[in-house]
């Protein structure tokens, strides 16, 4: 059974749930409000919190930020609206000054190549691989050349495709992430059975779950079914303008999140049938064959 290292933090299935706090972009562009997302992070007993970093010029097409968009800020172009998202090189030198004071870990997804190597001078512990960039094998080869820990997000992917993935970056210091990518996505369409797929196909990976569900319940079922990372968006209010905020977690509901997770594994036990010390009183007062 493997271990990957986050940082100091080990994930396996011999540890902890490693449980990130996905930002994203709820912090619609203020440093502010991801300020106010890491402490809700912190508050909740999350592990990590998780950033987006994109190059809008590779990721958009012309096409694509040239058309309008309504925003709280009024009618603005999509590249105008993408811009006000995007955290500069100044935004993460506090967003790192800021985790490291707070003692929480934090990386990001990076959709292009130029964003890894922007993010890289930060010295993440980890990179995520979003969903969407899956396919992308100079992404994933370019991200794999950094030497760091990489978490596979597989949602709108066919297995083949995964396992495609998993021969570009290699099983070492892997961690891969059962997903569907849909905001927020259906009970019914989580198919959580596909974390123990995911685990007998890649025995010697951590497999975790990066859920966009409404709910805790199912990403506490998730845990059962053997994910060793769970990731959630969290948001200060689900009411927030924007495309992931309803599909993410309130800070009192990740908090709740957090505490479930961390009684399930002391439920899961180790699978050995014993009889408890505690047991024995009522032993000796129900039981009248011995």
């Amino acid at each position: 059974m493997a271990t990957v290292m986050i940082g100091d933090r080990p994930v396996g299935d011999e540890h902890p749930v490693f449980v990130v706090a996905e930002i994203g972009i709820n912090h619609n562009g203020d440093i502010g409000i991801a300020k106010e997302l890491i402490d809700a992070a912190v508050e909740a007993g999350a592990d990590a919190v998780k950033f987006q970093k994109r190059t809008l010029d590779v990721v958009y097409t012309p096409e694509e930020l040239a058309r309008p968009k309504e925003t709280p800020w009024g009618l603005v172009t999509y590249r105008e609206y993408r811009e006000r998202l995007e955290f500069g090189r100044e935004e993460y030198k506090e967003i790192e000054r800021y985790c490291r004071a707070k003692g929480i870990l934090w990386f990001a997804s990076c959709w292009d190549e130029g964003s890894v190597d922007f993010i890289e001078q930060f010295d993440p512990p980890a990179y995520k691989i979003a969903s969407a960039s899956l396919t992308d094998d100079n992404l994933l080869r370019h991200t794999h050349s950094k030497g760091k820990p990489i978490i596979l997000s597989t949602g709108m992917s066919t297995m083949d495709q995964i396992e495609h993935a998993v021969e570009v970056l290699g099983k070492k210091d892997l961690i891969i992430l059962h997903c569907t990518s849909t905001y927020p996505a259906r009970p019914e369409e989580l198919n959580l059975r596909v974390i123990r797929t995911l685990k007998r196909k890649f025995p010697d990976v951590p497999i975790g779950y990066s859920g966009h569900e409404v709910g805790l319940a199912t990403t506490v079922a998730a845990t059962v079914l053997g994910a060793v990372m769970v990731e959630r968006h969290i948001t200060l209010d689900r009411a927030m303008w924007g495309s992931d905020q309803a599909a993410s977690v309130e800070p009192q509901g990740f908090k709740r999140l957090v505490r479930d997770i961390r009684v399930i594994e002391k439920a899961l036990g180790d699978g050995v049938k014993r009889v408890y010390d505690s047991e024995l009183p009522i032993q000796r007062k129900l039981r009248r064959v011995r």
